[in-house]
């Protein structure tokens, strides 16, 4: 069974290569897995079947601030869900955001978007004791990465630079998720990494402005409306898209306010980031609610990656050692997929090899959608793991 199930994620990784609407299934007799990608203010329930969405979406409101609300929430959406299918899940796996005891399916600790949870919850226990299969939990923006890598970003700009005549290919994809929080997940050569402590995060950066706080203070939902409301003097009651819309010109407001909120965002973000692909050296995608706005944060973010670092002797260094891209500006992209190989010989013999000396990395903004990622890994991870 075992060899099976290895098999089939690797027939998955090679049909996963397009968004989950337009993907060919297997077939009808794969296993369903419910999935449920668990955000701060809502949670989206789902099942899948052949590395797809196999019913439509319910989306119920998290609750999580009322432990008991939030628990028959939960237990209420699976039990829709699974009544739609034409047959039994054969697992439920799922996404919950910020660090816990995921291998034991407990949920506990500092949990700025769950404090109902914060001294410790059972939930996987609970799920299995309730609904009698095995379930499955894991970081939110873990998820995210393990679909992206799958079938979203990474199989894309490999398609993408094998089609430009590129022999680069990349392995690795680090996964950050805009909303909320800040998440953040790292996929390595197909593994995914979940940190002995299940504890592999950036939202405890520091923030690049105010070294003070935490990174999530900058890049996210609230975020945004901080930095608008101090910048413009505006009270209103304003959500990003309101304050996308302002920065559009489509709605009144102050416009300039407004596209310095989302660039603020965006060099907070990147500085986080020039930290994290330093370390972990992968394609990186960015999901979440906020990448609406991306015309007016991506800028900044990749300005920011693309700073300098001084020595204490007086040298000034790349703050990220590779060159970064914008994989999504089609400019940027063909610079990036060109690199520049030459020929060199091989000492002592008449042979040559392909060398290119130019180190690139590049930033890219999820095609499939955040919520579609989450419900991907999460489909994936548990078919790996019966």
């Amino acid at each position: 069974m075992h060899d099976f199930y290895n098999f089939y994620i690797f027939c998955l990784f090679e049909y996963l290569s397009l968004p989950l609407l337009i993907m060919k299934p297997l077939n009808n007799t794969q296993p369903i897995v419910v999935t449920l990608d668990a955000g701060g203010t809502n949670f989206v329930f789902n099942a899948m079947q052949d590395g797809k969405a196999c019913t439509e979406s319910i989306t119920m409101p998290s609750m999580a601030h009322d432990l008991d609300l939030c628990l028959n929430t939960l237990i209420k959406g699976f039990e829709t869900i699974i009544a739609k299918l034409e047959k039994q899940p054969i697992a439920i796996s799922f996404a919950f955001p910020g660090p816990a005891d995921y291998r034991n399916g407990i949920i506990g600790g500092y949990l700025p978007n769950f404090p109902s949870f914060r001294d410790g919850v059972a939930l996987g226990p609970m799920l299995e004791e309730h609904f009698g299969i095995p379930v499955f939990i894991n970081n939110d923006a873990d998820l995210f990465a393990y679909g992206e890598a799958a079938g979203g970003a990474l199989p894309r700009i490999n398609r993408m630079l094998e089609e430009a005549g590129s022999a680069k290919r990349y392995r690795n994809l680090l996964g950050f998720t805009f909303g909320t929080g800040f998440g953040f997940g790292f996929v390595m050569d197909g593994v995914l990494n979940r940190g002995d402590n299940s504890c592999v995060e950036t939202f405890c950066l520091k923030h690049r402005d105010h070294p003070e706080f935490i990174v999530e203070d900058g890049v996210a939902i609230r975020a945004v409306k901080r930095v608008y409301k101090e910048l413009s003097g505006d009270d209103r009651a304003l959500e990003p898209r309101d304050i996308c819309n302002i920065a559009d010109g489509t709605m009144e407001g102050n416009a300039e306010a407004a596209k310095e909120a989302f660039a603020t965002l965006g060099r907070v973000a990147g500085d986080a980031m020039a930290t994290a692909v330093t370390l972990m050296d992968g394609i990186i995608v960015i999901g979440g609610g906020l990448t609406g706005a991306k015309k007016y944060f991506m800028p900044a973010l990749i300005e920011e990656m693309r700073s300098t670092i001084k020595t204490m002797s007086g040298d000034t260094l790349n703050r990220v050692q590779m060159e970064v891209y914008n994989l999504d500006d089609e400019a940027d992209f063909k610079e990036f997929a060109r690199g520049k190989s030459t020929k060199i010989k091989v000492y002592g013999s008449d042979k040559e090899v392909v060398y290119d000396p130019v180190k690139r990395v590049g930033v890219t903004i999820s095609d499939i959608g955040a919520s579609n990622a989450v419900s991907l890994g999460a489909y994936l991870y548990a078919i790996n793991n019966i």
